[in-house]
Order: C-alpha cells, then structure tokens, then sequence
C-alpha cells in the first residue's frame, strides 16, 4: 500500500479541483487502509469518514451485466440472442433492427444506440440550475426510458463501434424482468448483495431521493451555460457547454435517480468486494467470466482515455499501465464520483468516491498510479 501517496492525491484534488470531499478506501490482501480530505458538507464542515453510501452512477452497470451473465450460466438466456427475442418491437424504429442487436451488443455499448446520456429529454431536465431545481424530484418510467432510447438514430450498425449509452442498460434492464419475472432489484440482491455479503448495497427504489446515514451530502456544478439548446449538445462539444468555472457548487443530494442504470446504492467498502469478486472470477462462471471482460476499444466513443469496455466494466489498457491488468467499474453523474479498480485477481482494489462530479481523469489516474505503481497512459 501507498498510503502517503494516495494521500497527497485526495488532498490535491480538494486544494486543485475545489472538490468538497474524497475518499479511497483500499485493499490488498488482509490490509486495509482508508483515506479521506475535504469535508462531506460544505455547511457545517463535518468530514468524511469510512462506511458513507452514496450512489454508484454507471457502476450499476455491472450488476446488470452479472445478473444476465448469471442467468445465460443457468440457460435462461444467450446473451448472443437478439433484443426482440424478449421484447418483440421494441428497437424496431427510428432505424434500429431488434434482430441483429443482441443482449452482449448491449452491455459492451456497442449495439449502435446514440449517446442517451445527451439526449434532450433526459438533459433538459437538469440542463441549467433553475432546470435542476424544478426536476431534481420527478422520475421516469421504463417506458419513457425505452422511448428516449431509441428516439434518436443509430451511431453506427451493430458491432461497429463503441458509443458509451445508458440506453442499451435501460434495454438489459427491461429483458431481465421480462425473463425472470422478478424486478431487477430482487435479482441484484439475490445474485450479488447476499452472496458476498454486501450488507451496505441496495438498488433504491424509484421513488426514493435520499441516502442513509452515514452518507456526505452531494454538490454539482455540472449545468450548461444559461441559453445552451440541449438539442444541440453531442459527444464532442457538451464540455464547451459547460458553466463558467468558478461558480458556487449546488447542493445535489435529495435527487430522484430512477433514470441512471441499476440505480445502486453503495458503500466503498461493499465496492471492493464486490468488484473484487467480479475482476478475480468469484461471482461468476469460468465462461461467463471471460465474456464480462472480453474488451473492445472505446477509442471513438469519447469515454475515459486508456481504458477499453467489457460487459459493464472496463480495463485499463496494459499498454498504459506498464503491462498491470486493472480491472475496473464506475461511474459520475451529477455530484457524485464512484470508480473502484482491482487487479485481475481481486486481491489488491481501491475504491474512489467525491461528493461532487467528474472534474478530472487525473484523480483517478493519479490514485491508480500511487495505490499500483503504474504510470496511465504517460
């Protein structure tokens, strides 16, 4: 363990990128360690501290794959077979072709499916400030999900090219409660929270907003520049979009989040487990395993550089790591940041968490670089 090295990392990040509170909690072998800077609430100061939930974002994206993963291994489902094998019609539009999108084109962002993370009926919502507050509260269905998924044209045939979409996992989602009956709550909790024991890990409830105790309070600057058509935002200019820097955080923390895929709530301690088991091929079988990380490049779809996507997880390019295989879930949204890294056989994770959004790759990269000693991509 680095510890003096992660350290100065997270005291970085809250001098250098005003990020209100961070913590790494980390794991090799038998050790543990637990660092933090900043505070969990900007108003009365207090800090952060170990077993604080929080949301996960795009890191639920793994569970879904796990789940589907898991019911291929007991031959409920291929995830080769094609979407409208279980739900007949519902890619069948704006372009798209539910006989030649499969479940694996899905989870491995590669089915063709435009950015949904853009899209103007999700963006508009939160586009600006004064968006944010009038929708921090209002949910969506699974049917206004399935329809903003394809409400735009395809990127690109099926297999042809990576395009990070929320909408593919929407997708996963909807065929994993049509299989099994069950809700995709219910299918995480039996087929990942209980068996490794995950005591601080739940799916929240569509309606709920809120967090347990202990959790840091959540702060976003993560708005558009007043007069900004969410229409016009894409892949390659959202960033040119963005707010002035500089501007006073607003508190984010009561959010309604039904949108995010897998809508996880989590602790950094329970993430080392569990992505631990899914980088050391625990959790899943040996055929399984490998198809999770089975990895394309991300190359063209303006995602985090070095990395390449399996099913719902990444790896760090070994060609940026000096040859380390790491293995990775996460996600931001925003006021929040959750990324957990291990290597391949899960003994040696650490585990990211800011009370606030994305500010910069480096924070990561740094922390992966002290806790591994690797140098990403330099």
């Amino acid at each position: 363990m680095n510890e003096t090295g992660v350290q100065r990392v997270l005291d970085r990040a809250v001098t250098e990128l005003r990020i209100p509170g961070i913590v790494a909690d980390v794991r090799d072998g038998d050790r543990r360690w637990f660092g933090a800077a900043g505070v969990a609430d900007l108003v009365t100061g207090s800090p952060r501290r170990p077993g604080e939930y929080a949301h996960i974002g795009s890191g639920g994206k793994a569970f879904i794959a796990t789940v589907l993963l898991a019911l291929e291994a007991e031959g409920r489902l291929s995830i080769d077979d094609p979407v409208n094998t279980w739900l007949p019609g519902v890619l069948n539009r704006n372009g798209y072709d539910g006989d030649r999108i499969t479940i694996r084109h899905l989870l491995s962002n590669t089915s063709g499916l435009f950015s949904t993370g853009l899209a103007p009926e999700l963006t508009s919502r939160y586009a600006t400030r004064a968006a944010f507050l009038r929708h921090r509260f209002t949910g969506l269905s699974t049917d206004d999900l399935l329809r903003m998924t394809v409400s735009r044209p395809p990127v690109g045939g099926p297999g042809e090219r990576f395009e990070y979409s929320n909408g593919g996992f929407h997708l996963a989602e909807a065929v994993i409660e049509k299989v099994t009956g069950n809700s995709l709550a219910e299918e995480i909790d039996r087929r990942i929270v209980r068996p490794l024991g995950l005591t601080r890990t739940y799916v929240r409830p569509a309606e709920d907003t809120g967090y347990p105790d202990p959790h840091p309070r959540a702060y976003s600057t993560l708005f558009y520049k007043d007069g900004t058509d969410p229409a016009a935002v894409t892949p390659e200019n959202w960033e040119s979009v963005m707010e002035e820097p500089g501007l006073e955080p607003l508190d984010v923390t009561e959010f309604n989040t039904s949108w995010v895929p897998g809508n996880v709530i989590s602790t950094t301690g329970d993430m080392l487990e569990a992505v631990g088991a899914l980088a050391g091929g625990t959790l899943l079988p040996a055929a399984q395993h490998r198809a999770m990380w089975t990895t394309v490049s991300t190359e063209d779809g303006n995602w985090m550089p070095y990395a390449r996507y399996g099913l719902g997880v990444f790896e760090f390019d070994e060609a940026a790591t000096d040859g380390l295989t790491l293995r990775g879930v996460g996600g931001s949204y925003w006021g929040c940041l959750f990324y957990t890294v291990s290597t391949a056989d899960g003994a040696h994770a650490v585990s990211l968490q800011t009370n606030t959004e994305w500010k910069s790759w480096d924070v990561l990269f740094q922390v992966v670089e002290a806790e591994f000693g690797v140098s990403v991509g330099r």
